[in-house]
């Protein structure tokens, strides 16, 4: 199958913006990202490329507003980046998240609306319903029931997108999310992906290995191996 094809980007403000940017992936440790300047239209696909180890998940999660710039500027819809946005959903590698949690998959996806409505508020009806749509977009309602631990590898993966979508998140921010899927879930992922007409989610996705997400994408930003993006990105 030919992989999906996205529409033109809209002509609006950037979703993301970073200017000079320097990031590392802990304190105390020297940069691995310098000089990192990108702007990210809203409603774009972007691809960030690059081998492993060149510092894709350290941008990430600063675009994310989990690890603070060494320097530079970052930028998510006009805003300094921050922990906590329910604009933004960052999607660890899936080998990094905790699946022996003791919950359901339908109760990790209406997880995502706890950013909007905080710890103190119940989810309502509206919630729910949204939960429900977001299982229904990952082809999950089967599973719904069934604890995490239970599931493929593919299948959580879905549910961690699922709980982006549920989460109403603007910007998508995906580490890796193709690396070890079956074919199934692959091809559910890369639905989600290209089944956005009206652009209402900006999606960038690190990968070392643009062949094998079977996606095209409106842009590549790709990381050379000193931490800085390739001029023609």
């Amino acid at each position: 199958a030919r992989p999906p094809t996205f529409s033109a980007i809209p002509a609006t403000a950037p979703a993301i913006e970073t200017a000079d940017l320097a990031a590392a992936p802990c304190a105390g440790v020297a940069p691995v990202l310098q000089g990192i300047s990108l702007c990210v239209p809203q409603g774009c696909r972007a691809a960030l490329a690059g081998a492993n180890g060149s510092g894709k998940s350290t941008l990430l999660r600063t675009l994310a507003g989990l690890l603070p710039p060494c320097a530079g500027k970052v930028f998510v819809e006009g805003k300094p980046a921050s922990c906590g946005n329910p604009r933004v959903a960052f999607l660890a590698q899936r080998h990094l998240v905790e699946w022996h949690f003791p919950v359901t998959v339908s109760r990790a996806v209406l997880a995502g609306r706890y950013p909007r409505l905080g710890w103190l508020r119940r989810p309502n009806r509206d919630d729910r319903e949204k939960a429900a749509a977001a299982l229904r977009r990952l082809r999950l309602e089967a599973l719904a029931d069934r604890p995490l631990h239970a599931l493929s590898g593919g299948q959580q993966q879905r549910v961690l997108i699922a709980r982006a979508l549920c989460q109403e998140a603007a910007v998508l921010l995906l580490d890796e999310p193709f690396a070890g899927l079956d074919a199934e879930s692959r091809e559910i992922v890369s639905d989600f992906l290209a089944d956005d007409p009206a652009r209402a989610m900006t999606v960038v996705m690190a990968t070392h290995d643009l062949d094998d997400t079977g996606c095209r994408f409106d842009m590549v930003l790709k990381i050379t191996r000193d931490g800085s993006l390739a001029p023609n990105a």
